[in-house]
C-alpha cells in the first residue's frame, strides 16, 4: 500500500530548545516528501515553547503543529502518548518519525502500540522502493545484517531514527510556512498514575560526541580504567571527545551511554576519528561510517579494523598513549 498523508516528524525539545536529531528527521522528511509531494509537518509538544515553531520552518518544516500545554512541561510518557494519539487520529499522517533517543524511543513505541500500527526501532535509512512502498533499514545481529523493514496494511508508518544518521538542511530564515495551534487533547479528564517527584539533570562537561570535530573511541584493547584515563586526557589535549564500544562500557571504563558508538549507541561525523584497542566489529562501525579521516591502533596487525581504516598502526595502546601525550605537549 502506497503512502497517502503527510510526513510528520515528532520535535525533540529540552527547556525550550530542539535537539539537533529534530533537524535532522526534517531533512530526511524533505528528502521523502520530493517523491511523494507532500508537506512536512512537524509536531512539538511542551510548555513555554511558543518560539520553537519559526525555527522548525527555517530547517525544512512545512507547517509545524504547537501543542503548548503547562502538564507537557516535563516528558511523561503516558501524557505525551495520548496527546500524540489523539492528535494523529485527527490529522491521519502517513509517516511519523521520532529520534531514537531514550524518550522518543519509548514514546514511538507506546503510540505505535496505542494506533496498532508497526514501528521500526533504531532505522538506519529510509527510502522508497519501485513500489512507492517506505522501505526502513534496520541494523540486526549486532549490525552484521541489515533488514528491511516494510509496514503495508497500517498507517501511519511510525519509526525512529539515531541521532547523527542523516544531515539537517541548512537554516534558511526566509522560508515561510504554517504555524497551527492545537490543544493538548485527551488530558482533560485523564488522571496519571505518575507523579514526578524531583528532576536531576546530570551536566556533561567536555565536547558532546555528536558535535566533535575529533573523536577518540576506545574498546576492549585498552586494557584497564589506569590507560583510559589516559585516553580522556589525550582527548581533552586535542579539544575532541571520548566515544566507546560496547565492552569498554560495560567494564565501566567510559562515562556512560552518552559515549557509545554504534548500533545501540550514537552514530557520529567528525573530522578525524582515531580509535585505540577496537575490533572493527560492525556494530561499532556503523557508528563511524561517515567519518573524514578514521585511525585506528590495534596490537594486532591484522585487526579486521585496518580495513576500514585510512590509516593504521599496529601497537600496544597503553605503550603508545603516553608518547601521544607527551608529543602534543611537547608541540603546545
Amino acid at each position: 500500500m502506497k503512502i497517502n498523508g503527510e510526513i510528520w516528524i515528532v520535535a525533540e525539545q529540552v527547556k525550550g530548545n530542539l535537539k539537533e536529531v529534530s533537524y535532522e528527521l526534517l531533512g530526511k522528511a524533505k528528502e521523502l516528501a520530493v517523491k511523494d509531494g507532500f508537506p512536512v509537518t512537524a509536531v512539538v509538544m511542551g510548555s513555554g515553547i511558543g518560539a520553537l515553531p519559526a525555527d522548525l520552518i527555517a530547517h525544512g518544516a512545512d507547517k509545524v503543529i504547537l501543542i503548548d500545554a503547562p502538564r507537557l512541561l516535563l516528558y511523561q510518557n503516558d501524557i505525551y502518548a495520548l496527546v500524540l494519539e489523539n492528535l494523529i487520529r485527527k490529522y491521519s499522517p502517513g509517516i511519523v518519525l521520532f529520534s531514537a533517543s531514550y524518550s522518543c524511543s519509548e514514546l514511538s513505541a507506546t503510540v505505535g502500540a496505542k494506533l496498532r500500527t508497526g514501528v521500526a526501532a533504531h532505522s538506519i535509512d529510509l527510502y522508497y522502493n519501485e513500489q512507492g512502498e517506505l522501505v526502513q533499514v534496520v541494523p540486526a545481529f549486532g549490525g552484521r545484517v541489515l533488514g528491511e523493514i516494510f509496514c503495508p496494511l497500517t498507517r501511519p508508518i511510525i519509526a525512529s531514527i539515531k541521532p547523527g544518521v542523516f544531515k539537517k538542511q541548512a537554516k534558511d530564515t526566509a522560508r515561510q510556512g504554517e504555524i497551527i495551534e492545537e490543544p493538548a487533547a485527551g488530558l482533560e479528564h485523564y488522571q496519571s498514575p505518575l507523579k514526578a517527584v524531583t528532576v536531576v539533570q546530570e551536566h556533561l562537561s567536555g565536547v558532546p560526541l555528536e558535535d566533535a570535530e575529533i573523536v577518540l573511541a576506545g574498546g576492549w584493547g585498552v586494557g584497564s580504567a589506569e590507560v583510559w584515563q589516559l585516553l580522556e586526557k589525550l582527548a581533552q589535549s586535542l579539544h575532541g571527545a571520548v566515544g566507546c564500544t560496547r565492552p569498554a562500557l560495560d567494564e565501566g571504563w567510559a562515562k556512560g551511554e552518552h559515549e557509545l558508538i554504534g548500533v545501540s549507541g550514537k552514530t557520529i561525523r567528525p573530522k578525524v576519528y582515531i580509535g585505540f584497542g577496537i575490533s572493527g566489529a560492525t556494530h561499532h562501525v556503523v557508528g563511524i561510517k561517515d567519518s573524514g579521516v578514521v585511525i585506528n591502533v590495534n596490537n594486532d596487525p591484522n585487526s579486521p579494523v585496518f580495513q576500514i581504516s585510512d590509516y593504521g598502526v599496529a601497537a600496544d595502546v597503553k605503550e603508545l598513549l603516553p608518547k601521544l601525550l607527551e608529543k602534543i605537549e611537547e608541540a603546545k
